[in-house]
């Protein structure tokens, strides 16, 4: 059995009782007659009376449907599960309705390097929201239609979605620093009406010129009839709208009510082969999602909200967690480590933000730079501090109570893009433990399996959810049969969902994430599909093959070797920086891989694919007789190399 990890903080019984957590637990009393003995008491009855937790949720924040519905859940099953038939919501209601508590009230703060600092009232976001939205329409964009957006990190991503969300259209976003091969990867599948992109940005000091980017994206989307520009070298082009032309109407706020499974937004977790999964939610499912994370983290109206996030990775979303509560959410767009590591500390402490969150890599880069932003700022405002993207280490824990505050809530969480939620992560109401997670999020139930399938405690298994979440994909894109949903998730075990990442439930109930278990590469919390990377790397005349993995893992320093095949000429530094360009260009620089690595051929299976699980489970430390079944490859000679490769790195066993 593990041992059970140092305690680091326990809340106080005020900042317990008074917790969002507490206040929904007095709730399912006062209203339910329900009383539990603890949290994983709690936890237990959230996953087994899924009709009667998820109700609860609904009631509990309020969350309207403009259709009444008398079944919770009329299929428990994965995938295919249907939640709430009948109901009629629109996301976008629910996020505005502040506009009419609290119109005053400050909804967005602005921190960009390119466009400064500025604020942003509720009534100012909901009369922006309308006006885009009346413009959409004048588009002829309706419901169901898709409009994609190019954007940084601003308000003008976050009036663009709500505009789209209103009128029942379906909204997808990509970071501006994306290569335009990855991107059109993306948005070609879902066919836009409508592109809505900013020309460049700041970061660093340097600004950042994407008119090529973006004219062949435009090129290369033949479904585009309206593209609305975000100038920062100010020009409009010629066929271009605009962003400041949509704003100024005097437009009255419509809400189309769409089913409670009605598209809301793609996002796209990539698998190992193929096109980047486009993964379609829903408005009901983020809704309640969103809603029961909002317990997790503590959240309520009058916050102040920040999460160091790149307009590319599913944390931008989450934003929304903090916004549907009537929390302010500040917006940080721009390099966090210019001019130095404390920048965005110094705009946590000016903005008085209460939670804040960041990849667990920044708290990496934090500790390794030597800053201590407890004694150099004021930080008395930030009570909470959360953390995902990678497994945060012990180490990294101890740094936040040395160097940032000995009493406040470090709450890492680990989940998705894939589902838009976590499946683990923090409670107010509970003790932080070194390189532990709290607790298993209500509602989902998370367990660690074998291969056979067998539950397992205080000890490694594969992340599975064993029940249905209303945040689940409704489906990918273009997936007619389901097939390709069905392979990501529920081929390993039938009837429930494989994530991907290895963890360790505890027996007192807490987890440990120790990294992905399948071949997806997670750089600093953004999700990659290896083909992406072949696609750029395998395009150049020199490159015959290519093999890459990722091999992050709890407590080492995450490393992504590439392995290539060369065209009969040497991997010589030239070629080593062509290769890193091609990458840089058409994926992303946060995919540049560590090293790069001469091959004679890459492993494969007989039906020729290429064998990346084994050669990440060889390089993690894996037994070289049990990570693969040379038997079953078309080349098993191939393996050898990577055998003496994890020796001479001096690769644990």
């Amino acid at each position: 059995m593990t041992q059970s990890r140092p305690i680091l903080w326990t809340p106080s019984p005020e900042r317990a009782g008074n917790s969002r957590m507490a206040e929904f637990i007095q709730w399912l009393l006062d209203n339910r007659g329900l009383r539990f003995d603890d949290y994983n008491d709690l936890w237990r009855w959230s996953v087994e009376d899924l009709e009667g937790f998820w109700s609860a949720i609904r009631d509990f924040f309020d969350i309207r449907f403009s259709a009444a519905c008398d079944t919770v859940l009329a299929e428990r099953k994965m995938p295919g599960a249907v939640w709430f038939p009948g109901a009629k919501v629109n996301f976008a209601r629910q996020m505005l309705r502040y506009a009419e508590q609290s119109p005053e009230f400050t909804a967005l703060v602005m921190q960009s390097e390119t466009f400064g600092r500025s604020e942003m009232t509720w009534t100012e976001l909901s009369a922006q929201v309308a006006s885009v939205a009346e413009n959409l329409r004048s588009m002829g964009v309706g419901q169901g239609d898709r409009v994609v957006a190019i954007l940084p990190n601003t308000e003008t991503a976050i009036i663009a979605f709500l505009a789209t969300a209103s009128i029942g259209a379906i909204w997808s976003l990509c970071a501006p620093d994306m290569g335009d091969v990855a991107i059109l990867d993306r948005f070609r599948q879902i066919e836009p009406k409508v592109l809505v992109a900013q020309d460049g940005y700041v970061h660093g000091g340097k600004k950042i010129d994407r008119r090529d980017l973006l004219e062949k994206v435009r090129n290369g989307l033949p479904s585009l009839e309206h593209t609305v520009l975000v100038s920062v070298f100010d020009d409009t082009p010629e066929g271009t709208t605009d962003w400041a032309d949509l704003t100024g109407d005097n437009a009255s706020l419509h809400f189309e009510d769409v089913p409670f499974d009605h598209p809301l937004w793609v996002v796209y977790s990539s698998g190992t082969t193929g096109n980047p999964k486009p993964i379609v939610h829903g408005h009901g499912g983020i809704l309640l999602e969103g809603a029961k994370q909002s317990l997790h983290q503590d959240l309520r109206a009058g916050d102040r909200f920040c999460w160091l996030t790149s307009s590319g990775w599913v944390m931008w979303n989450a934003q929304f967690v903090a916004l549907g509560q009537g929390a302010t959410v500040v917006m940080f767009d721009g390099a966090p480590n210019h001019p130095d590591m404390l920048e965005v500390w110094r705009c946590v402490a000016r903005e008085r933000v209460n939670y804040f969150g960041v990849g667990a890599a920044f708290i990496t880069l934090c500790a390794k730079s030597g800053i201590r932003p407890r004694e150099e700022l004021d930080l008395s405002a930030l009570v909470s501090l959360g953390t995902t993207g990678s497994p945060l280490t012990s180490d990294g824990y101890e740094w936040v109570y040395e160097a940032v505050d000995p009493d406040i809530w470090l709450a890492p969480i680990s989940g998705g893009t894939d589902l838009c939620g976590a499946f683990v992560g923090g409670n107010p109401m509970l003790p932080v433990r070194a390189g532990e997670m709290q607790c298993r999020f209500l509602g989902n139930a998370v367990r660690s399996f074998d291969p056979q399938g067998n539950e397992l405690f205080d000890e490694v298994g594969e992340l599975v959810c064993a029940e249905p979440l209303p945040s689940m994909p409704l489906f990918f894109w273009g997936d007619e049969d389901g097939s390709r949903l069905h392979d990501s998730y529920f081929d390993t075990y039938p009837g429930i969902w494989q994530h991907g990442d290895w963890i360790e439930i505890t027996s007192e109930g807490g987890a440990v994430i120790y990294g992905r278990s399948d071949a997806t590469i997670n750089r600093k919390g953004l999700r990659l599909g290896s083909s992406e990377i072949y696609q750029a790397v395998e395009g150049l005349d020199e490159v015959l093959d290519s093999l890459v993995v990722d091999l992050e893992y709890l407590g080492r320093e995450s490393f992504m070797p590439l392995f290539v095949v060369t065209a009969g000429v040497p991997l010589d530094d030239a070629l080593k920086e062509k290769i890193n360009s091609a990458i840089r260009s058409s994926v992303s620089a946060r995919f540049v891989p560590n090293e790069i690595i001469q091959i004679k051929e890459v492993p494969r299976t007989l039906s020729g694919k290429k064998l990346e699980v084994p050669v990440k489970k060889l390089l993690l430390g894996g037994d070289p007789d049990k990570v693969v079944n040379r038997d079953s490859m078309a080349n098993p000679e191939s393996f050898d190399f990577f055998v003496a490769y994890a020796q001479e790195q001096g690769m644990p066993r």
